[in-house]
């Protein structure tokens, strides 16, 4: 597999860290020029050295979701620099406070709003050009299980990750007839840090890792991956 990516470019969000980063690192391994982003520079600085690691190649953009205007030079900003964009992952979500839902503050609200559903569709209106110009555009984003089925306290993540779905899901309806590939990925409970904030007892050894589920994330990047509107579920 080893190569089947060349001469690419992926945009992946949340990459300095858990499966953000161990999927930057998976398409790098398949030969993709990976730009990073989020918000912590050090910590993007790991994920570029495990990326050289394996031989790849990555451009480091420190960006926080909530900053809309700097979301929406994203696709100006790589057809500058790399002339295009074939893939998307937008891995990066905001869990909030666990609470109930008439306890939920209007500045938690507002955060998780921003990070789970304004972030994709800001990410789907600046890719989209640049997407479509690639003979085989993909994008995944990365959702949770709570948007299927409500759980007491976790209002905030399950209905703004809700809402992505539906907008992903309209999107890849909307591109049906182009090269461009949308779908959705639930990699299930994985040891991350999110995951660890929420369950703070869990024993996460028991957990798969998040290089466990990035091959799975990573194929559908791929040119051969032709569903579309899909929630696969790892």
């Amino acid at each position: 597999m080893a190569g089947v990516l060349d001469g690419s470019v992926a945009l992946v969000t949340g990459a300095s860290r858990g499966i953000g980063a161990a999927t930057a690192v998976e398409l790098a391994r398949l030969g993709a020029r990976v730009v990073l982003t989020a918000r912590t520079q050090g910590a993007l600085e790991e994920t570029d050295d495990a990326i050289r690691a394996v031989g790849g190649e990555a451009s480091l953009l420190p960006l926080d979701l909530k900053e809309d205007a700097l979301i929406d030079a994203l696709g100006p900003t790589l057809f500058q620099r790399f002339g295009r964009l074939d893939i998307l992952v937008h891995n990066a979500g905001a869990l909030g406070r666990l609470t109930p839902v008439s306890h939920i503050l209007p500045e938690d609200w507002t955060a998780v709003l921003a990070v789970n559903l304004t972030a994709s569709w800001r990410l789907i209106r600046t890719s989209e050009p640049l997407l479509r110009q690639s003979p085989a555009g993909r994008a995944v984003f990365v959702t949770e299980s709570r948007a299927r089925e409500p759980r007491a306290y976790w209002g905030a993540m399950g209905a703004t990750k809700a809402g992505m779905e539906h907008l992903v899901l309209t999107w890849a309806q909307e591109l049906a007839t182009t090269n461009v590939r949308v779908n959705l990925f639930d990699p299930g409970p994985v040891a991350t840090r999110m995951r660890m904030q929420a369950f703070p007892g869990e024993d996460k050894s028991a957990l798969p890792g998040p290089q466990a589920v990035a091959p799975a994330l990573a194929a559908l990047c791929l040119p051969a991956e032709e569903r579309n509107g899909t929630l696969v579920v790892a």
